[in-house]
């Protein structure tokens, strides 16, 4: 392999990437990874404490200091104001990773009409929204977006209904979108974990018995026996959004141990 080669799956040096949720979980652990892989950041979150300790996190790693964009994107002047600051600071964008989410629990029976709109409008409509305001920007550029998507919009679980539709719909935005821009040479891919260890089922209502219980059920319901890691994730959406990848587009990937290829019996 040639450095140059070398270079392309290691580096995101120079490129200037939007990453929302990036105030923990999968998004905080992207963040630090492109901040290590050279990346110029501009880091959307609703944690503005958690926000600045990721920033920190980043600054360590010898990244310049990231541009911080905090706020909710379901408010559509947060959105515009996101993508007005990013750009007038770094004067362009590059790459797009759309992480901000939420998982909630709920069946036909139990999930109400607000609880469906929080979901769909954090999950879907501000992703939907984002993308809409970063399309001209990427097009400039010729850059790419990766959408985090999860393994329940490819399988179908119960009482996680709202949830899972939320992320089937992002799929199909991932391919939906990748068929329209690749004439432009706009990368559009997403990737779909299993049941990664974040604190995102905890703030989804599960407590520290229920959660315990959850990872020891995952040995079962993973083919590789165990849950992923944060950064296990990260890796895959920084090969995505790399040039590493710029044959790749319209993909769903799965990064879930083998789940979605499981059928138990």
């Amino acid at each position: 392999m040639s450095s140059d080669d070398a270079f392309k799956v290691s580096s995101l040096r120079g490129k200037v990437a939007l990453i929302t949720g990036a105030s923990s979980g999968i998004g905080a652990g992207t963040s630090i990874l492109f901040a290590k892989l050279g990346a110029l950041l501009a880091l959307n979150g609703r944690d503005m404490e958690n926000l600045n300790q990721v920033a920190r996190q980043c600054t360590e790693c010898g990244a310049a200091e990231p541009l911080l964009v905090p706020g909710d994107l379901t408010d559509e002047e947060t959105v515009k104001k996101t993508v007005e600051q990013t750009i007038a600071h770094y004067g362009r964008l590059d790459v797009l990773v759309n992480s901000a989410g939420i998982l909630t629990m709920g069946s036909i029976e139990t999930t109400d009409l607000a609880q469906y709109d929080k979901t769909m409008n954090t999950n879907v409509r501000s992703v939907y929204h984002l993308t809409h305001l970063c399309v001209p920007h990427l097009i400039k550029t010729k850059g790419s977006i990766v959408n985090v998507s999860s393994i329940n919009g490819q399988r179908s679980f119960p009482n996680v209904l709202a949830y899972c539709m939320s992320k089937s719909a992002i799929d199909q935005f991932t391919r939906c979108v990748a068929l329209e821009l690749a004439s432009k040479q706009v990368r559009v891919n997403s990737v779909c974990p299993g049941v990664i260890v974040t604190e995102i089922h905890k703030r989804a209502g599960q407590d520290e018995e229920q959660y315990a219980k959850f990872l020891v059920h995952c040995k079962q319901t993973h083919a590789l026996g165990r849950p992923g890691e944060v950064d296990e994730v990260a890796q895959s959406i920084a090969f995505l959004a790399s040039d590493a990848a710029s044959f790749i587009t319209g993909v769903n990937l799965p990064i879930d141990g083998g789940r979605h290829a499981m059928c138990p019996r």
